[in-house]
């Protein structure tokens, strides 16, 4: 890459949603409008279209909109029974929301390392920590590649285990061509604003091709009501926006391109920071297509290089600087004596740099050049 001549001040937001939005202005302006014409504003036709669009795109049967992200979990460990006195397997290198889930419906996570390579669930160390309470494996793929799911899939099945794909990440990533989300029992998102997909709000999603599950699903998310004043089993409020569900609906057409133009950016910076022998840049497995959410990267000189890059007005942010097992909501869980090594000492590595599908080339150039100041000076 050669020397860039910059005429003025560069700054480089870790995400920008004021262009994000700019992009589809009109678009989604009128989308809103007609909903607030309408004055039909919970589980409006917006939210049944959506459903069904997201679910043509991923080749699923079912999909049900709800309230967040954390929601959706919440909502696929009920709709499996899974409860007080169970045990669900999942990775404590991951948002709280994954492991607080599984607490809220009084089960009990059991962490598992992470391939170094990924950051995702080391599927070697999954059986070793099944024990007769185990009811679930949830799998988060991570940062947007898929983890080795029908390894996990193939390890539940062979222990009557349940599998629920944590896809917050990933939504649009493929795994051996099929999207995830349509591996395990059920897949869930989120549609927080800085995600992949994202609105402009809270809102997720769960996806499963089980329809009795979809269906018992659907009670929960409103208040176990199958009808007005009729109420089956005891629920939850916890629907997707009919707002919301419009600005989804467009920028659902938009993904792929966005997931195309995330990828083409971390493959730029992959070729310009490969050659930093101090970086390790992120590894692609060859059955995955990798989407960027973060394009994150390792060094020993983190901390130092993000104090560096932030005077340079180039944002970076740490997912996740404390593991979920040593966070103090999780304290009573100290005595299982994890030896999760690679969670522990990539947490003071990882960095993720700026990512987004209108990042363009000179916002690009000037984030890859100081990284190589940084260390060509230190």
């Amino acid at each position: 890459m050669s020397k860039v001549e910059y005429k003025k001040e560069i700054a480089v937001p870790i995400i920008d949603l004021v262009s994000h939005y700019e992009a589809l202005k009109d678009e989604i302006d009128a989308a809103v409008n007609d909903v607030l014409s309408s004055a039909n504003y919970i589980l409006g036709p917006n939210v049944t279209a959506f459903e069904q669009d997201l679910a043509k795109y991923l080749s699923c049967k079912n999909v049900i909109g709800c309230a967040n992200g954390t929601d959706a979990i919440v909502l696929a460990l009920k709709a499996l029974g899974i409860g007080a006195g169970d045990e669900v397997i999942t990775v404590s290198h991951s948002y709280f929301a994954t492991s607080e889930a599984v607490a809220l419906v009084g089960a009990e996570p059991v962490f598992v390392d992470i391939v170094e390579s990924d950051f995702n669930i080391d599927v070697s160390k999954i059986e070793k920590a099944i024990t007769k309470k185990t009811k679930c494996i949830i799998p988060v793929h991570l940062y947007g590649q898929s983890c080795e799911i029908e390894e996990v899939v193939k390890i539940a099945n062979n222990h009557g285990l349940y599998v629920i794909e944590d896809c917050a990440q990933a939504i649009g990533a493929k795994y051996n061509g099929k999207m995830v989300g349509t591996f395990g029992n059920i897949g869930t998102t989120s549609f927080y604003p800085t995600k992949n997909l994202g609105c402009f709000g809270d809102g997720g999603a769960l996806f499963t091709n089980d329809s009795a599950l979809a269906e018992k699903i659907r009670l929960l998310r409103m208040h176990g009501s199958p009808k007005r004043y009729v109420h089956d089993i005891v629920g939850f409020n916890s629907r997707l926006d009919e707002i919301q569900a419009a600005i989804l609906r467009i920028k659902l057409k938009h993904l792929d391109r966005w997931n195309q133009a995330r990828k083409d950016t971390g493959d730029y910076f992959s070729s310009c920071l490969s050659g930093i022998e101090e970086i390790v840049i992120p590894s692609i497995k060859p059955n995955c297509t990798h989407i960027f959410h973060q394009y994150t990267i390792r060094t020993k000189s983190r901390d130092k290089l993000q104090e560096e890059l932030k005077k340079k007005k180039i944002d970076t942010l740490i997912y996740y600087p404390i593991p979920i097992h040593k966070q103090k909501a999780f304290s009573y869980l100290k005595g299982r004596n994890y030896n999760l090594s690679v969670t522990e000492r990539i947490c003071n590595e990882i960095l993720s740099l700026p990512m987004y599908p209108e990042l363009d080339r000179e916002k690009k150039d000037y984030i890859c050049e100081n990284i190589k100041s940084f260390f060509h000076n230190k």
